[in-house]
């Protein structure tokens, strides 16, 4: 691959010089085989639109479409037609030749199609790149990219690049985890707070601040290697407004504006629940659908099939060059739905095991269920999204305030168990994500001031319930953050040892201090306990209602079961057996999982204060 791109930076860089008529090409090269066989190549170059554009080879062109802005054709062909690795796309001006590419079509990767994704067997692991290990310190700034590396300024950019992802993949595998989720990677070139990469000026280029699209590729490939996997940040909803085609629109309606507001910008209101409301006015729904997240953010209009087909393809393009496992999609109820289920179906039906989860931030199971695929209550409003997966908000948001509160009707260990009890409304209650955090929430390790108590319960609920549990990096030794006093930043600090400078590295175990290492050990224990266990991936479960701040519940199949005890008591709490005789009557003894003890479950138990119990019935 690095010959490919060496041989492209090249020919572009003489087309720079010597054939103005032609500046970009996208996606700058395609692949054989695809199940849908029409590809719509982006050209790009000053009034290119006042040329012709011809194919080499004989090939047809099955549209080629010309828009309001003269510096763009959209040139559609059917690759099922064309018999040759590569073409010419050739810009003349009468007989006169003003550009040419060079188009390659590859083969496709053994058993592309049925690449595996992630699954409620996987446990992810969330990482900001910036934020977690400088392995390069070459690529720190960038003569091409405006802000440089800053690590003094808690919003600059730190130097966390891929190298150091990579450099520390047996840290990620030794713990547990089975794949890894990167906040966006692609080029975010605004002048300030572009560490996060959510205001992507490249769709496809990997910000050479982190490294290449080769060291992409590697990362992936490394971590399929290890039976891991690489899943990717993928924003539909807004690009940066730097990026170069919002600089240079192909169309007025690529994005959203509004006439009535100073340069067209107008905030959303983020009520996505309009989405779904039958009584919504069409004024709010407007402006939650099409508002704009930020001044630096532009509002994609999926609806617009031009980029619909951009999106579409882009997605296609990473899948199939970087080898990836999976997409989670940045603030998903805030994209045109209707476009979005095109999106996801057109990636599903090229790779039907393809998982995508949507980041539905949303308050009720109701609103959230809506926007996984095949939803009865999406049904009810005419909608399938074909979105294969969702985050479990309302899990998250119950959590934290269950472990915090005493005892009641509707509160304590209650809260899980109502959030649990809505299981009914997915239709794919496994093909859920559940976590406690995220990057851009608070702290777990600071809510509950770096209790290792309160970790563990946390840790053990989303290890053990249905769904593919989620962990944020550093909470795993005890990382804080206080998103209220400190922003955003404070919740992104950098990992211990990511730097030559850290004085203390907790990426090595034995250099771990005393209180990294109890959060560490449990992490370890338990994510590599759950690996081999299809109880818990696959596993049904039965709710016993918590009962004085206790909660019991069972993971069971025809061949095993799981007990799962969750003390959120400040004293011990003895297990009456004879309340769980229904799951427990066929058994003799347990093992916990986390101790190693190992005891009757004939006769009642006690567990300590504020402590989970995972035990393995025999």
């Amino acid at each position: 691959m690095k010959k490919i791109y060496l041989t492209f930076a090249v020919s572009m860089a003489s087309l720079a010089f010597s054939q103005k008529a032609l500046d970009r090409v996208e996606p700058a090269f395609w692949w054989k085989g695809m199940k849908n066989p029409e590809l719509q190549i982006l050209v790009y170059g000053k009034n290119i639109a006042n040329n012709e554009i011809e194919l080499s080879d004989g090939i047809q062109a099955k549209e080629i479409r010309k828009v309001e802005n003269p510096n763009y054709v959209f040139v559609t062909v059917n690759t099922n037609e064309i018999n040759v690795p590569k073409f010419n796309i050739t810009i003349k001006n009468g007989r006169k030749k003003v550009g040419s590419y060079t188009y390659e079509l590859k083969e496709r990767h053994p058993n592309s199609a049925n690449r595996e994704s992630f699954t409620s067997k996987d446990v992810m692991y969330l990482i900001m790149p910036d934020r977690f290990a400088n392995g390069d310190e070459k690529n720190d700034s960038r003569p091409d990219l405006t802000e440089k590396a800053n690590r003094s300024l808690p919003n600059g950019r730190h130097g966390g690049d891929l190298r150091g992802i990579i450099n520390n993949l047996d840290y990620i595998q030794n713990l547990g985890a089975t794949s890894v989720w990167l906040t966006p990677v692609n080029e975010d070139n605004e002048k300030v707070y572009s560490y996060h990469g959510y205001a992507q000026t490249d769709l496809y280029k990997i910000d050479g601040r982190y490294g290449t699209n080769e060291e992409y590729r590697e990362l992936s490939q490394k971590l399929n290697q290890r039976k891991m996997m690489l899943v990717m940040d993928y924003v539909t909803n807004h690009w940066g407004i730097s990026h170069w085609l919002i600089k240079d629109l192909p169309t007025k309606d690529w994005i959203h504006t509004f006439s009535d507001e100073e340069k067209g910008f107008k905030r959303s209101n983020y009520k996505t629940t309009t989405q779904f409301d039958t009584n919504a006015s069409e004024i709010d729904k407007q402006t939650a659908l099409d508002g704009w997240f930020d001044t630096t953010m532009p509002d994609i209009n999926q609806s617009n099939p031009l980029v619909l087909k951009y999106l579409t393809q882009n997605a296609i393009w990473w899948i199939e060059y970087a080898e990836l496992g999976g997409f989670r999609v940045d603030t998903y109820p805030y994209n045109d739905k209707e476009a979005m289920a095109q999106w996801a179906k057109a990636i599903t039906d090229e790779y039907p095991k393809f998982n995508i989860v949507g980041e539905t931030w949303l308050s009720s199971p109701a609103y959230i269920s809506a926007w996984q695929k095949d939803s009865k209550t999406g049904e009810a409003a005419h909608y399938n999204s074909h979105l294969p997966s969702v985050m479990d908000f309302m899990l998250y948001g119950d959590l934290p305030k269950a472990i915090r509160e005493k005892d009641g009707w509707d509160s304590g260990m209650s809260r899980i168990y109502n959030s649990l009890a809505s299981d009914f409304l997915y239709p794919d209650i496994n093909n859920v994500m559940v976590f406690f955090e995220n990057h851009d929430t608070e702290r777990w390790n600071e809510i509950f001031n770096a209790d290792p108590k309160a970790y563990k319960l946390g840790l053990t609920v989303i290890s053990t319930v249905r769904g593919i549990p989620q962990i944020y990096y550093g909470s795993e030794v005890g990382m804080r953050g206080d998103k209220n006093k400190g922003g955003d930043a404070d919740i992104r600090r950098d990992f211990p040892g990511g730097w030559k400078t850290d004085q203390q590295n907790a990426f090595n175990p034995s250099s771990q201090t005393a209180d990294q290492k109890e959060f560490y050990q449990f992490t370890q224990k338990l994510l590599n306990w759950r690996k081999g266990k299809d109880v818990i991936h696959t596993g049904k479960t039965k709710n016993f209602v918590p009962r004085d701040n206790v909660f019991v519940y069972f993971r069971y199949n025809d061949r095993e079961s799981v007990m799962v005890v969750l003390n959120n008591n400040d004293q011990e709490k003895t297990v009456d057996i004879k309340h769980f005789a229904e799951s427990l009557n066929q058994f003799t003894t347990g093992k916990d999982i986390i101790s190693g003890k190992e005891f009757s479950v004939k006769t009642d138990f006690v567990v300590p204060a504020k402590t989970s119990m995972i035990i393995e019935l025999k």
